[in-house]
């Protein structure tokens, strides 16, 4: 018996994120729930090595996507200089297309638009470009984020739920920052599931969908 969710399926999914820990705040529970279903990469472009504050943030990314079950090969860590990406735009999309190429992701989720990072805000219009034709998603950052509301809402389990929790705890170094408090993460995802009438979900806002109709025929075919 078929339910009412839209499902989508990517045989490729990339995640971009800026810097460390991004992706995991925006997209941890996710994460979790299709890692053992597919295929991704987590790219972040700048590995925040500069600040000597936060020269345990590498190995802390690393131990973060571990608990989502996402293995260290398929995490990647760029050479671009936080808070100057806007410098290197042209650097950027090179480096995007590339992995576009080498890559082919079906889905791609990004910061949202309504992030005002300057770092954020270069990823995202530079992924646009360089993944034209496919679909992009774009994911919150809550504290550098104004007038985002989630427009494309995924089911995640309470599992999920605690996973995402955990990843974020492995960040020692921001352990103090109000956006790692795990009761802001939970009623977050709470309130994003009481959007669709979800117990938990995800969300997002859409850059860009790209699809094709089918049938209900079609999709028995695929179940079967």
């Amino acid at each position: 018996m078929m339910n009412n969710d839209m499902i989508f399926y990517g045989r490729r999914v990339l995640f971009l994120g800026a810097h460390p820990d991004d992706i995991e705040l925006g997209c941890g529970a996710l994460i979790a729930h299709i890692v053992p279903h597919t295929e991704i990469r987590c790219v972040t472009l700048s590995d925040n090595q500069k600040n000597p504050a936060l020269k345990n943030l590498v190995e802390e990314h690393y131990r973060s996507m571990e608990v989502l079950g996402v293995p260290k090969e398929w995490v990647v860590l760029g050479p671009f200089e936080t808070r100057r990406f806007p410098h290197y735009r042209q650097e950027i999309l090179e480096y995007l297309l590339d992995w576009n190429r080498k890559f082919q992701p079906d889905i791609i989720f990004v910061h949202t638009k309504a992030d005002i990072h300057q770092d954020h805000g270069t990823v995202t219009e530079e992924a646009l470009r360089a993944f034209r034709g496919k679909t992009v998603l774009g994911f919150d950052v809550i504290r550098s984020s104004y007038g985002f509301f989630p427009s494309f809402l995924v089911e995640v389990s309470q599992q999920d739920v605690e996973k995402k929790i955990q990843a974020l705890a492995e960040y020692k170094t921001y352990a103090d920052k109000y956006y790692f408090n795990p009761e802001i993460t939970r009623s977050t995802l709470i309130r994003n599931g009481a959007i669709c009438e979800r117990q938990y979900a995800e969300g997002f806002d859409i850059l860009r969908i790209v699809g094709a109709f089918g049938c209900r025929e079609m999709l028995t075919a695929c179940e079967s």
